[in-house]
């Protein structure tokens, strides 16, 4: 059953470091891994999420709308839980605080960021049938 609870959202991302954003990419859906932060003052809360530049995702994704999702479900907890939302994506240069968030970018990534604003937001928790 999905809540649409935005605050339980935003608090369950800041909870696992990765999700996956998806967008169109040549007429043909495209979904891509992402490292994310939750940055804002709670309030006004965005994503940022860091990408690999070579994989050219973040020009699909840039000034459009993408959903992005992050889950727990490999976490082994006893209680499970799906983030989505759907938002516009903008190319953005992280606040050096952002960065610190993010830690440092693997030595194989060519880092490139975006920024989205959560819309349309949904928790879903599976129950066991």
């Amino acid at each position: 059953m999905p809540l649409t609870d935005e605050p339980l959202a935003v608090e369950l991302l800041g909870r696992v470091p990765y999700g996956r954003i998806a967008t169109s990419l040549r007429a043909l859906p495209a979904v891509a891994p992402a490292r994310h932060i939750v940055s804002g003052d709670g309030e006004d809360d965005e994503v940022l999420l860091r990408m690999d530049r070579r994989l050219g995702y973040h020009h699909a994704c840039h000034g459009t709308v993408v959903a992005y999702g992050a889950d727990n479900f490999n976490s082994g907890a006893d209680v499970l839980w799906s983030v989505q939302f759907t938002g516009t994506a903008r190319l953005a240069d992280p606040t050096p605080r952002e960065l610190a968030l993010l830690g440092a970018a693997p030595d194989h990534l060519d880092p490139v960021y975006l920024r989205v604003r959560p819309g349309f937001v949904s928790v879903h928790t599976p129950h066991a049938a």
